[in-house]
């Protein structure tokens, strides 16, 4: 189990991946990306490298991944959870 929420992404060779990990993060920085030159690409791939080896905060190099797969438009939309739906119910009363 990953350590933080769900980033659900597709990679330009079509294959798609939940990555909630720094593991799950640097098998997926090594697939197909849109622009491996890009700079948000190479600080993830940097951070992720460095948080393997404890000298990064995996959450820092967590968001550095997550913020360059947004960049490269890989993150796909991820439908809302059954106990997220739920919770909305419940409480739509509240919300402002």
């Amino acid at each position: 189990m990953g350590s933080f929420l769900p980033i659900f992404i597709k990679l330009v060779d079509g294959k798609t991946m939940s990555v909630s990990s720094i593991c799950e993060a640097e098998v997926a920085l090594k697939g197909q990306w849109r622009n491996e030159e890009a700079a948000a690409y190479k600080d993830a791939c940097r951070l992720i490298a460095a948080a393997r080896h404890g000298s990064c905060k995996p959450a820092i190099a967590f968001a550095a991944f997550q913020a360059a797969a947004i960049d490269q438009r890989l993150v796909l939309r991820s439908e809302s959870s059954a106990a997220l739906k739920m919770l909305d119910a419940v409480t739509k009363d509240i919300q402002t």
